[in-house]
């Protein structure tokens, strides 16, 4: 029988890996409701990890190094509203571009600091509940993001289905051409949901070098992005899916290093893989179940005010 304490350790991080994730593809979520699909998640999530450790560890401060690794994320994907919403060039191809130049500038400037460690965000201690068998440290033993990702999802919850702001939003994903008939500037609406999605990226990559693994690496993110765009497709769009679906990824990522544990004589690649695997069978049954219901009808469709 799995003894409390490793299965309560194992919860906990499982709770931790899918925080990552639930950070981008909330972020991913509001932008592809107002219609924008971007894939340069990737790339912001890498200059978040790395503007928010270069910060935190020049201060000493882990606030300022968070703060700055979610206006990096907003910085980078200000360059792909720039080419997908007002030049109005290829999502798919503007999203590439701003990984591409994202992996760059945060080799650039993680660069200094490979092979150092930071002190990571504390965990949350609270007498008698912290101890609890099982779910004490997975519930009441986490650090701030946690917490920050899941008052993130309320929010964004509460304001996509009962907001005026959500439902004009809403409205620009599922028809950008009645929204601006109707009066909305759907490009400064869309662009407004793109650095929301990169503020959120950037929070996940402050999460990624600043608690889960506090020190520098320059493939850190290891196609965490990629599996953020996969999750919004995976909960269609809804936000309490997405939450289940992140914490479902977070479960596979840790298992698989437990499993390489318990010495099955499975390749310990084929364990590593198991996450992306997982992921492309999501998105394969989705596609045969659902057909895409559920997906903004503007989505990835560039919009072009009448001149």
């Amino acid at each position: 029988m799995l003894d409390a304490a490793i299965l309560g350790a194992v919860l906990a991080s499982i709770v931790a890996a899918a925080t990552t994730l639930l950070l981008a593809s909330l972020g991913e979520l509001v932008a592809e409701r107002a219609g924008t699909l971007n894939l340069g998640v990737e790339g912001m999530m890498i200059v978040g990890a790395a503007v928010g450790y270069a910060t935190a560890y020049g201060t000493g401060s882990l606030l300022l190094g968070t703060l700055a690794a979610i206006l990096a994320g907003m910085a980078i994907s200000l360059v792909f509203a720039g080419l997908a919403i007002w030049l109005a060039t290829n999502q798919v191809a503007s999203g590439l571009a701003t990984t591409i130049l994202g992996l760059g500038v945060a080799g650039l400037i993680g660069a200094p600091f490979v092979g150092t460690r930071l002190d990571g965000a504390p965990a949350l201690k609270v007498p008698g509940l912290t101890d609890l068998p099982v779910i004490g440290q997975m519930l009441f033993g986490q650090d701030a993001f946690v917490y920050a990702s899941l008052a993130l999802l309320a929010a964004v919850t509460y304001g996509l289905a009962r907001t005026r702001i959500g439902l004009v939003l809403r409205a620009v994903g599922e028809s950008h051409a009645a929204a601006h008939a109707l009066g909305h500037p759907v490009r400064r609406i869309r662009t407004l949901a793109v650095m929301f999605g990169g503020a959120c990226a950037g929070l996940a990559g402050a999460h990624l070098s600043l608690a889960y693994t506090p020190f520098w690496a320059s493939d850190m993110t290891a196609g965490r992005g990629w599996i953020a765009l996969a999750l919004v497709v995976f909960s269609a769009w809804k936000p309490l899916w997405l939450l289940a679906g992140a914490y479902l990824f977070g479960a596979v990522s840790i298992l698989q290093l437990h499993v390489q544990g318990f010495g099955l004589g499975i390749p310990s690649q084929l364990l590593s893989a198991l996450p992306y695997l997982a992921t492309i069978a999501a998105l394969v049954a989705i596609s045969a179940l659902k057909r895409g219901q559920g997906a903004p009808a503007s989505l990835g469709v560039p919009f072009v005010p009448d001149r």
